[in-house]
């Protein structure tokens, strides 16, 4: 273990702190300016920030997170980039910004220190190095955790502090997150990218509009009050803030951090480029393991040393993400099913009423696309054009069958080493859904050959009502989305 470090000092500074007046949250308009009049406001409480960043193989974008953080209006007072399990130059690219640093930003003199850690072969893979980051910033009055690949605006940091100051009850606070997708090359990799800021968008706008509740305090740029981390261990009887026996440590903390008492919020106004995936493998294994974890959170009983909190208020909107995916995987199957056998037995009649859930899912896209604060014409374009968005569906649908089939074989599976295969391009499973579907496919062709023409017209007579009725209440779903008030927000 090598441990690249200086001396520690630091110098006063006085962030911005927030009027002791409840904020409204009825238009940005009105919560800008009373924005505007917290952070014109520097004579508050001197809070000390203690950065931790774990990066995995991060040589291709760690010097820009750290940049990133030196060029933000309130720097850290001390950054600790935790390197685990590494392979590649990471260590040596971040170890040229270690030592201290005197920074003249828009809030005057401030000084930081870079601490690079090479903590050599880590079981504990992220967990282990945020939890060794911990132990070197407990002092201070907030941890910001930022992935090796997090490049945040340059006031991001600034306006998490300035409302976790202004409020003792928020435990942790996150950024909105997207994606840049200006480098992005290749077909594959700009469709998949597109779908992730439409999704990353859309999740964003859920938590904002919920009374920026966030669900999940992201570890990809989201500041923690250290006391608010000593109480959920407490209450938890950990040892350290985050557990490994969970596949997604963030949620399972925001949980505890919520259980504890704090609040867990989402700032309309920090924002941050997070590394998004470019290869189909590599996009499946991240959101199966995502997905997985959360239903592991989510289920009734004990799996391990974790038990489910299903009435636990950060999973509401999991459920709701969860319920409507099987509605889409239902209305999606049973429609191309009917449809094939009405074309077989020549009863198919189309209706233009079949076309209006396909509008409105357009127009709901659009919508969100919209909202991006950097929507650019591949966003719309991806949205408006139905065919990109309704693929990307389809991809996301295979995720979540993979994510429920494997935790209800209960089979064991390291779904931290199967994305760290994928991501280097290993790893085939993402097919394992459409040869499965391709092979149900097959056998209902057989078995629909095989019943008689009575048969077939009678579940054509049931099943088209049943698909129906359910679109129907899906396409007013969407409906109340759409036209529902957005207070100005952009994500």
């Amino acid at each position: 273990m090598s441990d690249t470090r200086t001396s520690l000092a630091t110098q006063a500074f006085a962030p911005p702190s927030f009027a002791h007046e409840p904020i409204q949250a009825n238009s940005t308009a009105g919560f800008a300016d009373d924005f505007a009049a917290v952070l014109e406001n520097n004579g508050g409480h001197r809070s000390t920030i203690g950065c931790v960043i774990p990066a995995y193989n991060e040589e291709e974008s760690i010097a820009e997170v750290i940049e990133a953080l030196l060029k933000q209006t309130r720097v850290p007072d001390v950054i600790h980039v935790v390197v685990n399990n590494t392979s590649d130059a990471t260590v040596k690219i971040a170890s040229e910004y270690s030592g201290p640093h005197e920074i003249t930003t828009d809030l005057g003199e401030q000084f930081t220190e870079v601490f690079v850690h090479d903590i050599g072969k880590n079981p504990d893979k992220k967990v282990g190095a945020l939890n060794y980051g911990y132990s070197l910033v407990e002092g201070y009055d907030y941890l910001l955790g930022v992935d090796g690949d997090t490049i945040a605006d340059k006031q991001a940091v600034e306006y998490l502090e300035s409302e976790a100051v202004a409020d003792s009850r928020i435990g942790g606070i996150s950024a909105i997150y997207s994606i840049d997708d200006r480098p992005i090359k290749g077909g594959i990799a700009k469709f998949l990218i597109a779908g992730q800021r439409t999704q990353f968008a859309a999740f964003n706008l859920q938590n904002l509009l919920r009374g920026r509740n966030m669900a999940v305090l992201g570890g990809q740029f989201s500041i923690f009050s250290t006391h608010a981390l000593r109480e959920a261990m407490r209450q938890n009887h950990q040892n350290s803030p985050w557990v490994r026996d969970s596949e997604v440590e963030d949620s399972l903390l925001s949980l505890q951090i919520k259980s504890a008492g704090y609040l867990t919020k989402i700032s309309p106004y920090a924002r941050a480029n997070v590394g998004g995936m470019t290869t189909l493998s590599g996009y499946d294994a991240q959101q199966v393991k995502w997905t997985y974890g959360a239903i592991e959170l989510m289920w009734p009983g004990q799996r391990g040393d974790t038990k489910g909190q299903p009435l636990h208020p950060n999973l509401r909107l999991r459920w709701l993400e969860n319920f409507g995916m099987l509605t889409n995987l239902f209305v999606r199957v049973a429609f191309v099913t009917l449809l094939a056998g009405s074309l077989s037995i020549n009863a198919f009649v189309f209706s233009p009423w079949w076309l209006i859930p396909s509008g409105m899912a357009i127009l709901l896209n659009v919508r969100i696309a919209r909202t991006m604060k950097d929507s650019n014409s591949r966003d719309v374009l991806f949205a408006a054009t139905f065919l990109p968005a309704e693929m990307f569906m389809w991809v996301r649908l295979s995720h979540f069958v993979r994510s429920w089939s494997r935790f209800f074989s209960r089979k064991k599976v390291d779904n931290w080493a199967m994305q760290a295969k994928a991501e280097k391009g290993g790893g085939l499973g993402h097919w394992t859904p459409l040869i499965v579907l391709i092979a149900i496919a097959i056998a209902m062709t057989i078995v629909w050959m095989l019943i008689g023409p009575m048969a077939q017209s009678t579940i054509l007579w049931i099943g088209w009502p049943i698909v129906g009725v359910v679109t129907v209440l899906q396409t007013l779903g969407m409906f109340f989305k759409l036209v529902r008030r957005y207070h100005g927000y952009k994500v």
